[in-house]
């Protein structure tokens, strides 16, 4: 098997349990992020919502993966996390099932991300809640945002791409 070269060599699950295959989001531009509900990052899905508000005319897409690896700060079910987005933050972008990003159970997307876009110091582990990578329409990793990145910091990157 050859290794993996864009995002359209994936699939993933919406938080419904429905399988996509990424193969679709080539032509969009993408970005990919690990979230939670109970973390000090967390107002972020208010600046990731107006981004994808203002750019997915365009074809810029959110994919938001929640992630409970990071002190336990995404505990709930995928219907307590789509739920809490919603009412807390006002998110319409489509949330993604919970995954693992780092370790033996992490998604090969996250495990092609990391080795495409390796962090400080060519670290390849997931530091925290609400990384973030950026997706070229070709489906190519161009960056990698720490979560102190606030999504309104990424919106120059975002439009040079669309």
């Amino acid at each position: 098997m050859t290794a993996p070269r864009t995002i359209a060599d994936f699939t993933a699950k919406l938080a419904n349990g429905e399988e996509i295959n990424l193969a679709d989001k080539l032509g969009a531009v993408l970005l990919v992020v690990n979230t939670a509900s109970k973390c000090g990052f967390t107002p972020q899905y208010d600046g990731l919502e107006a981004l994808w508000r203002k750019y997915r005319e365009q074809g810029f897409e959110i994919l938001a993966f929640p992630c409970n690896q990071f002190g336990g700060q995404e505990p709930g079910t995928a219907e307590e996390i789509e739920s809490f987005c919603k009412v807390n933050f006002g998110v319409s972008f489509p949330l993604m099932a919970k995954i693992d990003v780092n370790g033996d159970d992490a998604t090969p997307l996250y495990q092609w991300l990391k080795a495409e876009a390796p962090g400080v110091l060519g670290t390849k582990g997931i530091k925290w809640n609400f990384t973030k990578f950026l997706i070229n329409r070709e489906g190519k990793v161009v960056h990698r945002y720490a979560p102190t990145d606030k999504p309104e910091a990424l919106e120059k990157d975002i439009e040079a791409l669309l």
